[in-house]
């Protein structure tokens, strides 16, 4: 039989060929559009920057006619500073021969936001995208902790009649292209103190300033009716919310808002009134900024919750940053060919933060076994904090006596942590009431076994790590402490509601620490962070005497006076002071280590000066 290649044949083979043609054709043309979408793209960002530049330049220039009745005698120039100029890192930067923006940086958080918008959120990861978005009226160098100005160009304090008053940047907008004036700064202190929003933790804090005035579209005025040590921060540190974005909703709306974003800042979100927990974590460059540009084109906060997958993470690429547990630190250090591509830090400064175990003193009406300071100072003595130190962070990091770093002044000098001492601390729970029965088992005053639960949040090995240790400890004083792992919504639903026995989690750190917000009684209402329910008149008379100190030399004694007392009574068993262990890709240039960290602070509203030069850039979208 023989095979013949016939006319259905040929046209069988005609029209694949013209299918593959056509598909080869549609796939040019594809990348075609892309390539003409992204031209598109970079010339729209590029013309609105230039549009903003010269927005602002023209602010600038009707300040100076209206200043000195006519046009200035001296060009006007986006690096003629008023004074102190916030962009000195980055103009730094720039000026290195291998400086260029783009790429996207990539961060790895350990759980998953669930609200991005300003005053609802109350993790520290929101936090860090709030700063990238949000400016306040002024900045602090990560290097020399100098005061440089942002969206104020200048202030003028009068410490005799307690204000502040800033006059403001002409030519700043809103991502969305509104201008900002002093009636957006008003709106932002007028929303804080609104009891209807919900915003405690905040008023907390800003309760203290009497009044925030405008006194002509570009000039604020602060006002505090009794001294406070940190009013230039506070009113200074106010991030500032565009009133026509947020006062379009009633108090009672924005408080069911998870994802309204928007500010003055270098990035923006995509669709800032939209977001909701699920979608992607991704900043992109605000064309309209007034400042320097972003160096990156892109920040993308992915979710890792497990230390293994975050190192694969980081070994792949996908993210730009490895926050090292110490094991994993230890060994990798001594990996030649991994450490070829990182940069590594050791960290430990004045801003590093501490863990604690809150041990919950109320629970609805009812005084918990903790009410009794007996008890909390027994539950410190039964925690061998040094083994914690040596076995799980290898000599990275060291029992703490207090909320203050040791390196802060405000640390009393002479008080050291309380030492692991069984002995000790069995005696203090029967000084307390407490018995142990022929078997062993620690017996509450009323008989009853004395049972834990310790919460923590769930997903971190070294988090399971360290609470199996308590676990043991307590055991050995007959105490069962039961493990409850929570996911991060949950737990900080049991905050709220103060329904927890024992909490162990961490605070951050401040140059200088107010301890109002966490320890001070009226802190444990509205939801404050005074979540244990600790109470004691002496310290909250000395917390108040400290704020109100503006002399330092007379305050920082009254801090070491409220570390004492903490000392004394353990509201919390001060835990440990880790070291920040960081690895980071080589091809991320210009980091550096300061006093207080890194030379970008990743909650600060400060610009980066870190860049990737072109031929070491990854073309990466990061989710």
């Amino acid at each position: 039989m023989e095979n013949r290649f016939g006319l259905k044949d040929l046209v069988m083979a005609i029209l694949l060929l013209a299918i593959i043609v056509s598909i080869w054709l549609a796939m040019v043309q594809y990348d075609r559009q892309r390539v003409l979408m992204h031209q598109f793209n970079t010339s729209l960002e590029l013309l609105t920057t230039e549009q903003a530049k010269i927005t602002r330049l023209l602010a600038q220039l009707d300040a100076r006619i209206a200043e000195g009745g006519g046009i200035a005698t001296r060009p006007i120039e986006d690096d003629d500073p008023q004074g102190p100029d916030p962009f000195m890192r980055l103009r730094q930067a720039e000026a290195q021969p291998d400086f260029a923006r783009g790429d996207s940086y990539i961060e790895a958080f350990g759980v998953a936001p669930d609200k991005l918008t300003p005053l609802l959120s109350s993790d520290v990861y929101a936090s860090v995208m709030q700063a990238r978005v949000l400016e306040p009226l002024v900045s602090r160098d990560p290097q020399t902790l100098e005061y440089l100005p942002l969206l104020a160009e200048s202030w003028e304090i009068d410490q005799e009649n307690l204000t502040i008053r800033f006059k403001l940047r002409r030519g700043v907008t809103f991502s969305d292209g509104t201008e900002m004036t002093a009636d957006d700064v008003v709106f932002t202190y007028d929303w804080i103190m609104n009891p209807e929003v919900a915003a405690p933790r905040e008023r907390a804090y800003y309760r203290r300033i009497a009044s925030v005035r405008k006194i002509d579209t570009y000039t604020v005025e602060f006002s505090y009716d009794e001294p406070y040590y940190e009013w230039f921060d506070l009113a200074g540190g106010m991030a500032v919310l565009p009133a026509h974005f947020y006062g379009k909703l009633t108090p009672e709306q924005f408080n069911k808002q998870p994802g309204m974003l928007m500010g003055t800042g270098p990035y923006r979100l995509r669709d800032p009134e939209n977001w909701r927990p699920g979608d992607p974590l991704m900043l992109v460059r605000n064309a309209r900024y007034w400042g320097e540009p972003g160096t990156f084109d892109r920040l993308v906060f992915r979710i890792i919750q497990q230390e293994a997958n975050e190192l694969t993470a980081f070994r792949n690429r996908d993210i730009d940053a490895l926050g090292a547990e110490p094991e994993q630190y230890v060994k990798l250090i001594e990996d030649e060919r991994f450490m070829a591509g990182v940069h590594n830090f050791v960290l430990d400064h004045r801003r590093q933060g501490y863990s604690f175990i809150g041990w919950n003193q109320k629970r609805g009406d009812k005084a918990t076994p903790f009410a009794d300071k007996r008890v909390r100072q027994a539950m410190t003595h039964l925690i061998n904090r040094q083994r914690i130190c040596d076995d799980v962070y290898l000599g990275y990091a060291r029992p703490t006596s207090g909320p203050f770093h040791e390196l802060n002044e405000q640390a009393h000098p002479d008080i050291e942590p309380w030492p692991y001492d069984l002995e000790r601390g069995i005696a203090l729970l029967e000084a307390a009431g407490f018995r142990r029965d022929n078997n062993g088992v620690m017996l509450q005053p009323n008989g009853e076994p004395f049972t834990i639960s310790l919460s923590y949040p769930s997903g971190g090995a070294t988090y399971q790590r360290i609470v199996l240790m308590i676990k043991d400890d307590m055991a050995r004083a007959g105490i069962s402490m039961q493990p409850e792992p929570l996911e991060w919504g949950t737990l900080i639903q049991k905050l709220n509601t103060r329904d927890f026995d024992a909490i162990t989690l961490g605070w951050s750190a401040s140059l200088e620490s107010d301890l109002f917000q966490i320890f001070h009684s009226s802190q444990a209402a509205d939801q404050g962070d005074n979540f244990i329910n600790y109470a004691n008149p002496e310290l909250d008379e000395v917390i108040e005497q400290a704020r109100n100190t503006l002399d330092r030399d007379r305050r920082i004694p009254l801090w070491q006076k409220a570390h004492a007392i903490l000392h004394e009574d353990q509201p919390y068993t001060f835990m440990i002071r880790r070291k920040g262990l960081l690895f980071m890709d080589k091809r991320i240039m210009n980091v550096q280590e300061t006093d207080v960290g890194l030379n970008f602070i990743s909650t600060w509203a400060t610009p980066c000066p870190w860049y990737v030069p072109r031929q070491m850039q990854l073309n990466r979208s990061g989710l």
